[in-house]
């Protein structure tokens, strides 16, 4: 079932100076700029509200779409309550429990917005590092923008071997797209949305993150990087990815990238 609702809140900003841009740059005014949302949500009544809050003190104009993955613990009603409450502009309740990646696809779906983010809605990742991600895009210098976790940006102090997981998964995925990221699993990835909804993507679960990384690299998509803050959460405070999703990346690094690119032909002339 998906309820919609039109997005009302307008960006407060303005464009100051008139600096010239360079050729082959693709800026987006910044009046403009309608930032589509994607928050994947299942099982997060405790932090739900939380993070919406925090997505609308970001003074952008945004669609916020929350894909609730068949949750089990009252999130449902919970959302159902904050969309009636106007802070979710579409809301899909999925019949059964597909995944991260699945979630994400199916809001990716439903969104319309000129640049499209994906938000976990676990308080993770802050949304006041939004204007960080959204810079080179709305400069023009970006078709994706990705927020790394290992850039400096403050971050909570937890798992060595998670960081050590992601050293390596990072640079096995770098060495088959032949990109230099610092953490191509990140949550945050900002994408133009003419782009995004052009990429076909197919990881249910966790492997959504290799896959994107691989696609954008073969459309050729100018990709940067930015710090981003990070508070992770231990597993007792919920979190949900397993050393068993850290193997199972392996493989959807190698299939994604050793695979024909799935990738619709009108990408390339988007970039």
């Amino acid at each position: 079932m998906t309820l919609h609702r039109h997005p009302t809140p307008s960006f407060t900003g303005t464009i100051e100076g008139s600096t010239p841009y360079m050729r082959g740059r693709t800026p987006i005014a910044l009046e403009d700029v309608v930032l589509s949302v994607l928050i994947p949500v299942y099982n997060e009544r405790n932090t739900i509200r939380l993070i919406l809050d925090q997505v609308h003190a970001v003074p952008v104009r945004k669609q916020v779409i929350c894909v609730n993955d068949c949750s089990t613990d009252g999130t449902r009603e919970i959302l159902d309550g904050l969309f009636a409450a106007g802070l979710i502009d579409r809301l899909i309740h999925q019949p059964v429990n597909c995944g991260k990646g699945a979630a994400i696809r199916t809001a990716l779906r439903e969104s319309t917005g000129n640049v499209v983010i994906v938000q976990d809605a676990d308080l993770e990742y802050d949304p006041a590092d939004w204007p960080l991600l959204l810079d080179p895009i709305i400069d023009g210098k970006a078709d994706a923008v990705f927020g790394s976790r290992f850039l400096g940006g403050s971050h909570r102090v937890l798992y060595f071997w998670h960081s050590v997981g992601n050293s390596i998964l990072t640079t096995v995925s770098n060495m088959f797209t032949n990109l230099n990221l610092t953490d191509m699993e990140t949550c945050y990835k900002a994408v133009r949305g003419e782009v995004a909804r052009r990429l076909v993507l197919t990881a249910d679960r966790f492997g959504f993150e290799p896959e994107i990384t691989a696609r954008l690299a073969q459309a050729g998509a100018r990709i940067y990087e930015v710090p981003v803050t990070y508070a992770g959460r231990t597993y007792a405070e919920g979190k949900k990815i397993s050393w068993r999703d850290g193997v199972a990346a392996f493989w959807h690094i190698v299939r994604f990238n050793l695979l024909p690119p799935v990738i619709r032909d009108t990408v390339r002339e988007v970039l």
